[in-house]
């Protein structure tokens, strides 16, 4: 029996130690993460930075809230906004808390306007997270299913679709900001044509609206770039980071530019334990360690190695869709559903997740060697042939 609610069902395995690519079960049973606790661990499991980094902040502060100034937390943000571009940053636990930051951010600037109910474009496919406004925001009609009355405000369109978004402004006179993912993860790493983002911000430019990008899955260095929009020659006004930030320690992050970055004054949002000494601590030795090591041009390097092997390995088989990625997301889209390939994979000693119900999620650390990414490949293409029948 367990007094754990089963919102996660029972799992089929528990893990109890990790290094690197490498984590293993109660059983001893040792598997290569290509999951990477769903794009968190971007140094792979218990790297030493991080680990010496948050032993050393825990014997020192671990916690004082936002009561008073924290040295690490100015630190990072000082950092994130020189990689970023960007002006300043809120400091929360997760994705979904970033998201929250930012759509409150853009009721801020439509209240600003004048807008009696502020409208955000949101996407199809997209995922926002889990609280009551970020899933308000989120695409997958199942996540939602119960949770009615939800926020209302979001205006939803096509993803990869720039028209779409041009058409919603036209159709309503309130609307105060686009909130996208520059990669949709949860919904089948999709990745949009090249000039979407430039063309989004241009669009806002032209309606005096936010561009808001969801870089939590994508940031941090996982596309092969600090951030996926650095691809294109478009600066966002609010940009939210978690998972990878913190390779494991709970922090995310809001950054805004311009006049966006001093909408939030004191006592209009706050988090207890956002920014807390110890997850600045290990943010920081996380994006130190990838400054050192030239982790995010690796990222890149793997990615494209990733891809290029599973062109070459599932060529001539039938059934798969499309094979796509951006750095260190990759996706491989069946033409069927394949949830079985989770469990076959943990069976071959490999993680694994399935987005969108046919897509093969893989997210990967940037410490892969060339022989672990190689491994990768050899290992899901003999699962997916063997799912296939091929």
């Amino acid at each position: 029996m367990t007094h754990l609610m089963n919102n996660y069902g029972q799992p089929s395995l528990t893990l109890e130690a990790g290094q690197g690519p490498w984590v293993k079960d109660t059983n001893g049973k040792v598997y290569l993460d290509a999951l990477g606790g769903i794009a968190v661990c971007i140094l792979g499991h218990s790297h030493p930075a991080v680990a010496e980094a948050v032993a050393k902040q825990a014997h020192t502060l671990t916690h004082c809230s936002n009561l008073y100034g924290i040295p690490a937390q100015r630190e990072l943000a000082d950092k994130l906004c020189a990689l970023s571009g960007l002006d300043k940053a809120f400091f929360c636990n997760s994705g979904a808390e970033a998201n929250e930051a930012a759509i409150k951010l853009a009721r801020l600037h439509g209240n600003k306007q004048g807008f009696a109910t502020p409208k955000i474009i949101v996407m199809e496919g997209a995922f926002h997270g889990r609280t009551l406004a970020a899933l308000s925001a989120t695409g997958n009609p199942k996540a939602k299913e119960g949770f009615a009355p939800l926020v209302d405000g979001f205006i939803r369109v096509p993803y990869n679709n720039a028209d779409a978004v041009k058409q919603a402004f036209a159709d309503n006179s309130e609307v105060a900001a686009v909130l996208v993912e520059p990669v949709q993860g949860e919904g089948g790493v999709n990745v949009p044509d090249e000039d979407y983002l430039v063309a989004l911000r241009a669009i806002c430019d032209d309606n005096n609206a936010l561009l808001m990008l969801d870089e939590v899955q994508t940031g941090v260095g996982r596309t092969g770039a600090w951030f996926a929009y650095q691809f294109e020659d478009c600066l966002p006004d609010v940009v939210t980071l978690a998972k990878a930030l913190g390779n494991g320690m709970p922090i995310g992050a809001c950054i805004a530019k311009g006049e966006t970055a001093e909408l939030f004054q004191p006592g209009s949002h706050g988090s207890t334990f956002g920014g807390n000494p110890l997850a600045c601590a290990a943010a920081l030795a996380v994006i130190n360690t990838i400054e050192e090591n030239e982790y995010v041009d690796r990222a890149l390097e793997l990615g494209e190695r990733l891809v290029t092997g599973f062109i070459q390995t599932l060529a001539d088989t039938t059934g798969i869709k499309d094979i796509r990625g951006h750095g260190l997301m990759v996706g491989i889209e069946l033409e069927q559903p394949c949830a079985e390939l989770v469990g076959l994979a943990a069976e071959a000693g490999l993680l694994i997740n399935i987005a969108a119900g046919n897509t093969v999620r893989l997210l990967p650390p940037m410490i892969l060697t060339d022989d672990e990414a190689d491994q990768i490949v050899d290992m899901v293409s003999a699962l997916i042939k063997q799912f296939l029948g091929a």
